[in-house]
């Protein structure tokens, strides 16, 4: 590794920290060409900032994100902000010339994400969005064995990504839950992803009929009144309650370009579910079936297998012959984790702007998540099927 580019993430939250993690070890894991540097952590609670910049090292810490991108260091900006500062962010970073690792959704509306595409098609620098869940191994596999043929010709794909997170009508009140600070609810958080993994296995989605539903319809207000997201504590409540302003489950009945059939379901109030992002893919010669719960762990139906007669999916350990997972432990079944994923993306993303690899999901890609995600709603609205442009 002979060059570095610096590196400043706006944002200190869960996100903010697995983004400087996978700076820190992307380029040893995946011993690549071009190295980052944690040069600027940004937040609106400088204090927050600084206990990041001791934490992982950071040259220096500031208050705010403009302060962020006007730093010459920084060649990079990640943006790991609520959905709502996604667009100004990264409108600023790219008129200035840089690079953008921006975390899903786009932007809290379908206007903003728009002209964040718009604005990436003539910048300078290059573009990735955070749909970290294409880098597992077994989503990778399941999308090659696709693409190979192995179940035959595809015809259906019915995907679910469900969480409690928000399943307890006592979890109080945050910005996930402001139609100007979040956007979408579950469609937003969740669904985002399942749309970018039915993408990038079977091809666009062209039309969509669907209805939403907020199935706690207000939540108690932290005493503070700031509407921080805190799930590691309690938190203490002002005993007021506020309206939620977008959904917390989802369904839609989509088409494919090529004229698969599929299915989406997504809900952020499902009990007992943590991160239930599954699919299963059915063809003319078997079927596939994943689920990030397993996220280490594929089950695959071959009409033509030595074991057919059992009528049973095969379930398939990742290990090293698998895509990215050779590069953490040469062990079959031992594992890998979340925050390994963001490694991979983030050593994707070096090794575009090193123009080593074409660079996937763009912010011109991710576009069309967004315009998905937005059809659900105004198929919800409309109560018939709407096609997408």
């Amino acid at each position: 590794m002979t060059e570095s580019i610096g590196v400043g993430i706006i944002g200190t939250g869960i996100m903010g920290a697995s983004h400087a993690m996978a700076f820190l070890s992307a380029p040893t894991i995946f011993e690549m060409p071009l190295g980052a540097r944690l040069e600027v952590i940004g937040d609106v609670n400088l204090a927050a900032a600084q206990k990041a910049q001791a934490r992982f090292g950071f040259k220096r810490a500031v208050g705010s994100w403009q302060e962020v991108i006007a730093d010459p260091a920084v060649d990079l900006v990640s943006i790991t902000t609520p959905n709502a500062l996604h667009r100004d962010i990264a409108l600023a970073a790219l008129e200035a010339g840089k690079h953008v690792y921006c975390e899903k959704p786009l932007a809290a509306d379908l206007q903003g994400a728009l002209e964040m595409a718009d604005a990436a098609k003539s910048a300078k620098g290059r573009t990735l969005v955070g749909y970290n869940y294409l880098r597992s191994p077994a989503v990778e596999f399941a999308r090659r064995l696709v693409q190979e043929g192995a179940i035959g010709k595809v015809s259906y794909f019915r995907g679910v990504y469900d969480e409690d997170y928000m399943a307890d009508e006592m979890t109080p009140y945050s910005w996930r839950c402001r139609q100007d600070m979040a956007g979408l609810g579950a469609l937003g958080d969740l669904c985002s992803h399942l749309v970018s993994v039915a993408h990038a296995i079977m091809g666009p989605i062209t039309r969509v009929v669907a209805d939403t539903r907020t199935i706690i319809k207000q939540r108690p207000v932290p005493a503070a009144g700031d509407g921080t997201e805190r799930r590691d504590v309690a938190v203490a409540l002002s005993g007021e309650f506020r309206a939620v302003e977008n959904e917390d489950t989802a369904q839609a009945l989509v088409q494919f370009a090529d004229g698969n059939m599929g299915s989406l379901v997504t809900s952020r109030a499902h009990w007992g579910r943590k991160s239930h992002l599954a699919f299963e893919i059915f063809g003319s010669q078997g079927s596939i079936l994943f689920d990030h719960e397993r996220m280490n762990e594929l089950q695959v139906y071959t009409k033509g297998a030595v074991d057919a007669p059992t009528n049973g999916h095969r379930l398939i350990p990742m290990g090293p012959e698998h895509p990215y997972y050779g590069r953490f432990t040469p062990a079959k079944g031992h594992g890998i984790g979340f925050n390994d994923l963001k490694i991979i993306e983030v050593a994707h993303l070096l090794n575009g702007i090193a123009g080593k690899e074409a660079l996937y999901p763009t912010i011109e890609d991710a576009l069309a998540t967004e315009k998905v995600l937005h059809a659900i709603v105004d198929s919800t609205q409309r109560q018939s099927w709407v096609e997408l442009s």
